[in-house]
């Protein structure tokens, strides 16, 4: 993903993935999208010139969001907000871990309602134990998610592009 990326929203203006800027020309040009706003460069042809879209709108409705969310180290991150459930200080990726709220050793399995992100600290702290057991209650109850903003990982606030910062906070 770069800044010269576009932003692709749904019918309704929900952010929906980002594509690369040349699909978006192209869905442009067929009129299958509508250019909400565009990049401060553009395309040269020949003969003419072709605003690049920054942000792109769907002109049709799209089918509906599956039902689940697969799980995954990233989408536990993105449930609970980069932040550990424990402590409660908001952290980048790589200084998270997953911990088992029942431990595995207990029979606790990998899924949805067993897994939080953790700060090392508070993974190591708790260790084997049940919250309860450790003195560390869970700040929210972990569940499945029905639907995860998309992301758009990678980029800080001052690296995203402004053009996308409206449709994304």
């Amino acid at each position: 993903m770069t800044i010269r990326d576009t932003l692709l929203l749904d019918r309704g203006y929900q952010p929906l993935k980002v594509i690369p800027w040349q699909r978006a020309l192209v869905l442009d040009l067929v009129g299958k999208v509508e250019t909400v706003t565009t990049h401060e460069w553009s395309v040269h042809t020949i003969d003419r010139q072709f605003p690049v879209p920054a942000v792109v709108r769907l002109l049709r409705p799209i089918r509906h969001r599956p039902p689940f969310v697969r799980f995954s180290r990233e989408n536990v991150y993105l449930r609970d907000g980069y932040q550990c459930q424990y402590c409660g200080d908001h952290l980048p990726a790589r200084d998270l871990t997953l911990d088992h709220v029942v431990p595995r050793c207990e029979g606790g399995v990998t899924s949805w309602t067993n897994v939080v992100a953790a700060c090392g600290p508070c993974n190591r702290r708790k260790g084997r134990d049940l919250p309860d057991e450790a003195g560390m209650p869970l700040l929210s109850t972990p569940r499945r998610p029905r639907w995860l903003a998309p992301r758009i990982l990678g980029l800080s606030d001052a690296q995203m592009p402004v053009t996308w910062r409206d449709w994304l906070h």
